[in-house]
């Protein structure tokens, strides 16, 4: 077995962004990590759309663990530098040319891996962009000076250590000290003491310090400047800015640090006062402070979690946010070099965010820890509001004392500082998914649950683009084709729309209504070919009779087509028209006719017409190129099964140049011009689109030099005739719309063509619409219903439709009719659930007032849920109907209960009376006050809900509940009987009365049961928490043939027969999945996928012993079962995987595994067809390793000669990919994919050395072929 693994949606998971003008212009940009592994470049538009667009991703094939940016001094382009785990220091800068993150410098230091003491956690960077600190989690910390060269090109000198042993490292920032030696502060935590005691007391005594490092450019070493213990609490570290200012002679602030520690603020310098301003706290009337429930613990503080400073002409500030999202102004009263007060209030409530970015045009981007990041607007600074300011200058000792002031309280509110302009979606974090086929189209949905608490979501993901229709109207007959057009080239928007019906046309005029207009100039007494604005201000109508050339002053000049030699009357059957240029078709003589417009606006025919031999029935030129006067190429189709390229070039007009041989006869073509990469690193390519009669599109090359068809890719679209529209997209981009079973969009996103699927109707004909209403839109015909629309975003592949849910959803399972209903089991830990929180307002001595009720409120999903402490949980039951996207049903679990797997299950022993068939069953695994760590819990049970009769299962009603010894965290059904993971115990249980009954258990697992999958009667693979896989085979029993002395032998009993050699941590129920009855696929917690088989004669024999014993009495192996299974394939994608499911993506491609990543990855492994495909595959990713597609050409590089990699941080791949377990029998498909962005020299280099003569346009094709033979 061998799979290419394929990522169908990137990551989504935000884990740290940085902001600076990386393109050398005065506009600011947002790098963003997502999943750790991918670098995201976001433009925001700040003067129009306050939008934020994605420039390009680029995958690093590493782990990216810190990110920071630094600007050289005097210079005008900023530089990224990356933590990794590569164990190197990797300086990079954007080459806009490449739209990509090129090495400017690549330093090694240590040992690759994340690990505790190799650098690579933090960075930070000096303010003037002298030095850079890189940090590892203990001890080690490295300096590097940054300066550049005579040639102005950047250097980066050898590492200084600054390495303090023994010492935790939980902060590091650069301090602001004008143009005095560098200076890091660091908090850190010296543990030496601590590790000897045994007792405790010095882990007690320890303290934790905040240290200043010098580094002396003139001596050219690090210092430890100053130390000053700090409290236990303080978690992060915020620069202040400092330095004296020569140019306007004043301090830009007071220099230091602010340490936020729990529940409060410190500012810290080497010189000066302490200050310190307690934190505000939501107002909560049942915490400890403001009730005395009994059940209230002592309220948890609040620790910032992320920072921001923005720097202004004469003053800064500081937003800095808590765990609940809310976000806290922080300004400096300060004179010179001294502090005078430190001022918070409460500035707003945004999304958690790892990161934030303030831009100098007033922007604040946040890049959210879980769900979609955002981009706000800021309205105003909050300084005029009536929020209350707290000051350490209105506390004694300013705020120093031994006993700390409590924080005050607020209450947040809605928006009112910020305004948010742009949501990013995401689909972070995924915590199950299925793939199913509900909607009857040609390819299946993915169903997935995402989000954390209140913000959570049930999302119908499906493969296509989102169109936001804007218009739907009738329309008094079926039109057959549409046009839109402008009465000049200089207009802005469209002015006609014209309509073709079988026997006339129907032109509308566009304002602020559609209506018909009468004096358009058009023939409305027959159907219509093609609409062209035709040069300057003139239009044309091709109809079958004739030309129409309608010009600016109305004038009309007809051109009918001619009469054969016999009398008989030619017609029109196709045209092809651009701004200069018309070509058309004749039948019957199969001619062309060809029309060129003059400089004085006249259309003038060609004075030969071309007989082609076949009868025509398609013809398309491309639009004229910007600067000349023609477009040099015809393309006609024949129904001979051809498509012939002819000359419109005046030396050799109509002279045919080359053909090709088609599979079917052709119904549409449409050459358009558009950037790829992958054909053209430097110009546009022209791309002749063929569609054909069977459905199957072609996508070949046309030369512009020599007019030869080259590379031609084929994919069937559906099994209607292609139709083919050239259309206009955002900005003017040039775009195709094919128009099948389902309308497709070829476009140019980030310099490569994609082919995308739009979820929308199928389309008859469409057009480009520009209005005022609707400037970038696209207009169509449905059946008899006038279209318009839009496509706002570009570059997706998948259109999520949202359900919103009420806790963080646990698991999921769909009702095997097909009807679309979901059963999702949701719960929240530390929040009080709705019954809970009206127990405990009820408890308090007298009821909150308006002013007072605070948090209780408040919505959830703007501003979380509420808070409790550890062991309360609130939870439910959810039905939901995916096709209508509504819930049906909630079931509210009390008593502190919460769901943690859901099953259903159809019991052989209870037959439904209206279909005779078993009736189906909702398990509900739960627990009453369960922690998570250590695991523990009250009580467990199993809930059995019965679907109500009528309701077609979408409402529940409780049947019973069973108490069990610990939670189960696999369920499954299994021959009519519920099979339950329930600890370390595998059980199978029989529907009763009162409860469910237990038949059969095994309880010689190691850790707990997470994941079940069955096939046949009695094969199950059990999934392990820590110790991967057990194959095992349930033994019914015998009634006949035991002998009286041996009834063992008629016990049924569920035999462990194979096991792993490696321990893996199984991540989910949902991430394990058997392909075939000896073979298992799983991911673990760390981000691997594996296969796993057991032996085949293991398997007959333990299928031919009828009552297991033989198994069970068979000398167990490495302290396990008898046999081991074997690996066949292990891969690192990266993420940790939630689920596996088996799928086919695309109409008529092989299946595939489909796998869901938390961080928001959508992937596939798809199965290699024949050895040839994973030779040439496996080659071509052996030369991908070595290749460097990143290295810069514009400055020297640090890397040594022969260390090339693939990987921006410098991390080998080989080693990427095989983390914690060499990669196996997998080859890595976003690497291959990265060959059609080397250099055309480098690309056929590799080519060459692949096996057979190919070429890079070969290998290209190869790898489109594997991604829309399986997904897309």
């Amino acid at each position: 077995m061998h799979l290419y693994n394929l990522t169908l949606s990137p990551p989504s998971a935000a884990t740290v962004a940085v902001a600076g003008q990386f393109s050398g212009t005065r506009k600011q940009e947002i790098v963003v990590c997502r999943g750790g592994c991918k670098l995201e470049l976001l433009r925001p538009d700040t003067t129009v759309s306050g939008k934020a667009h994605a420039i390009f991703e680029q995958h690093t094939f590493g782990v990216v663990r810190s990110l920071a940016s630094f600007r050289l001094t005097g210079g005008s382009k900023d530089y990224l530098i990356v933590g990794s785990d590569s164990g190197r220091i990797t300086i990079a800068e954007l080459d806009v040319k490449a739209n990509a993150f090129v090495v400017v410098h690549q330093e090694t230091f240590g040992r690759s891996g994340s690990r505790r003491i190799v650098p690579g956690q933090y960075i930070a960077t000096d303010p003037k962009g002298r030095a850079a600190m890189i940090g590892a989690m203990e001890k080690s910390k490295l300096v590097y000076i940054l300066n550049r060269d005579a040639a102005a090109n950047l250097t980066i000198s050898s590492p200084l250590e600054a390495h303090k042993p023994n010492a935790i490292i939980h902060a590091l920032v650069g301090l602001d000290v004008g143009y005095e030696n560098p200076t890091f502060a660091a908090l850190e935590v010296d543990y030496e003491e601590a590790d000897r005691d045994s007792t405790g007391e010095a882990a007690e005594a320890t303290q934790k310090l905040l240290t200043y490092y010098e580094l002396d450019l003139g001596l050219n070493h690090v210092v430890r400047r100053w130390s000053s213990p700090v409290e236990k609490t303080a978690n992060h570290l915020v620069q202040v800015p400092g330095g004296y200012n020569q140019n306007t002679e004043r301090w830009e602030g007071p220099g230091g640090v602010l340490v936020c520690s729990e529940d409060y603020i410190t500012y810290k310098h080497s010189v000066g006062e302490e200050h310190r301003v307690p934190m505000p706290r939501r107002l909560n009337p049942l915490d400890d402070n403001g009730a005395s429930s009994s059940s209230s613990a002592p309220r948890r503080g609040n620790i910032v979690v992320s920072s921001v400073c923005h720097r202004m002409k004469n003053a800064f500030f500081f937003l800095l946010q808590n765990e609940d999202g809310d976000l806290f102004k922080l300004t400096i009263d300060h004179q010179d070099e001294d502090v005078r007060a430190l001022k918070i209030k409460y500035f707003d409530t945004v999304p958690l965010a790892s990161s934030l970015v303030i831009l100098r045009a007033g922007f604040l981007f946040v890049a959210a820890e879980f769900g979609g990041s955002a981009l706000y607007s800021f309205q105003k600074l909050g300084d005029d509001d009536e929020v209350p300011t707290y000051s350490s200058a209105d506390l004694p000792e300013l705020g120093m004392t031994e006993v700390k002031v409590e924080p005050p309280t607020f209450t947040p509110r809605p928006l009112d500082n910020l305004l948010l302009t742009d949501d990013l979606p995401a689909l972070d974090p995924i915590l199950d998914a299925k793939v199913l086929n509900l909607l009857g189209g040609d390819t299946p949905q993915i169903f997935t649950l995402c989000g954390r608490g209140p913000r959570s979501t049930f999302k119908m993901l499906q493969h296509g683009l989102e169109v936001q229709e804007a218009v739907s109207s009738d329309l008094p007959g079926i039109p057959n084709a549409i046009w839109t057009t402008k009465l000049s080239e200089q207009d802005e928007y469209d002015s006609y729309i014209v309509l073709s019906f079988v026997n006339g046309t129907l032109v509308l005029s566009i304002g602020e209504t559609i209506e018909e207009v009468s004096d358009s100039g058009f023939l409305t007494s027959a159907p219509t070919l093609a609409v062209q604005q035709l040069g300057a201000s003139a239009l044309l109508q091709v109809h079958p009779k004739g030309i129409r050339h309608i010009m600016a002053d109305r004038r009309v000049v007809e051109w009918a087509a001619p009469p054969m030699p016999d009398g008989e009357q030619t017609s029109i059957v196709a045209a092809a028209t651009n701004s200069r240029q018309v070509v058309v078709a004749l039948a019957p003589t199969n001619e062309i006719v060809y029309f060129e417009q003059d400089l004085d606006g006249q259309l003038n025919e060609y004075q030969e017409r071309k007989s082609m031999g076949a009868p025509i029935v398609a013809l398309s030129i491309g639009d004229v190129p910007q600067g000349r006067q023609r477009t040099p190429y015809l393309a006609v189709g024949c129904e001979d099964q051809t498509v012939r390229i002819v000359s419109l070039d005046p030396e050799s007009t109509l002279s045919p140049i080359s053909i090709q041989a088609l599979t079917a006869p052709p119904h549409s073509i449409c050459i358009a011009e558009m950037q790829d990469v992958t054909v053209d690193r430097n110009h546009p390519t022209l791309f002749v689109n063929i569609g054909l009669k069977n459905g199957v599109l072609l996508r070949t090359v046309l030369d512009p030099i020599s007019g030869q068809l080259t590379d031609t890719r084929t994919r069937f679209l559906g099994a209607k005739p292609v139709r083919l529209v050239r259309i206009k997209l955002q900005g003017g981009a040039p775009a195709v719309l094919a128009l099948s079973s389902r309308p497709w969009l070829n476009y140019a996103h980030q310099a490569r063509t994609h082919f995308t699927p739009l979820c929308f109707d199928a389309l008859d004909h469409a057009w480009t619409f520009s209005a005022e209403m609707c400037p970038d839109g696209l207009i169509g015909i449905v059946g008899g219903s006038l279209r318009i629309f839009t496509v706002p975003t570009l570059g997706t592949k998948l259109k999520a439709d949202s359900v919103a849910l009420s806790y963080t959803p646990r698991r999921m399972v769909a009702h095997p009719d097909g009807s679309g209903l979901f059963y999702i089991a949701e719960a929240d830990h530390r929040t009080l659930s709705p019954s809970e929180k009206e127990k405990r307002i009820a408890s308090l001595t007298r009821e909150p007032k308006v002013g007072e009720r605070g948090v209780l409120d408040l919505d959830p999903v703007e501003f979380g849920p509420l808070r409790a402490e550890a062991g309360n949980w609130a939870s439910c039951i959810r039905v939901v109907d995916a096709k209508a996207r509504e819930t049906t049903h909630v079931v509210e679990l009390e008593g502190n209960e919460a769901a943690f797997n859901v099953a259903l299950v159809p019991f052989a022993n209870s037959i439904d009376p209206t279909t005779g068939q078993p009736e189906i069953f909702l398990i509900v695994s739960s627990a009453r006050a369960a922690t998570v760590t250590p695991r523990s819990h009250a009580q467990a049970f199993l809930t059995t809900y019965r679907l109500v009769a009528g309701s077609n299962g979408r409402t529940l009603e409780l049947l019973h509940k069973t108490e069990v010894d610990d939670v189960a965290l696999a369920l499954r059904p299994f021959q009519g009987r519920l099979l339950a993971g329930v600890g370390k115990a595998l059980r199978i249980y029989d529907l009763g009365k009162k409860k469910l009954l237990r038949k059969v258990e095994n309880r010689n697992f190691p850790t707990a049961i997470v994941a079940l999958d069955t096939q046949g009667p009695t094969r199950i693979v059990v999934g392990d928490a820590q110790e991967s896989t057990f194959f095992v085979s349930y033994k019914a029993g015998m009634t006949t043939g035991v002998a009286a002395g041996d009834p063992a032998g008629q016990q049924p009993r569920l035999v462990i027969f194979a096991d792993d050699t490696v321990p893996r941590w199984i991540s989910g129920a949902s991430a394990m999945l058997m392909l075939d009855y000896d073979t298992v696929i799983a991911g673990d917690k760390f981000g691997n996928v594996f296969v796993n088989r057991v032996p085949s004669q293991a398997s007959h024999d333990v299928d031919e012993d009828p009552t297991g014993l033989t198994v069970l009495h068979e000398k167990p192996f490495l302290q396990g079962a008898p046999t081991k299974c074997e690996l066949l394939a292990h891969f690192h994608v990266g993420d940790v995987v939630t689920s596996l499911q088996r799928a086919a993506l695309s109409p008529g491609g092989r299946e595939a595994v489909v796998y869901t990543c938390l961080g928001g990855t959508v992937g596939v492994l798809v199965p290699f067809a024949s050895r040839e495909d994973v030779e040439m595959l496996s080659t071509l990713e052996m030369h991908m390793r070595t290749t460097s597609p990143s290295s810069s050409s514009s400055g020297p590089s640090a890397t040594a000669p022969g260390s090339a990699s693939c990987s921006l941080v410098g991390r080998d791949h080989l080693a990427y990919r095989g983390s914690y377990v060499p990669v196996k029998a997998c080859v890595d498909g976003d690497l291959c994919e990265t060959f059609g962005l080397l250099a055309h020299q480098r690309q056929a280099g590799i080519a060459e050395g692949l096996e057979g003569e190919r070429t890079p346009a070969d290998v290209n094709k190869k790898l489109e072929a594997l991604r829309i033979g399986s997904a897309f």
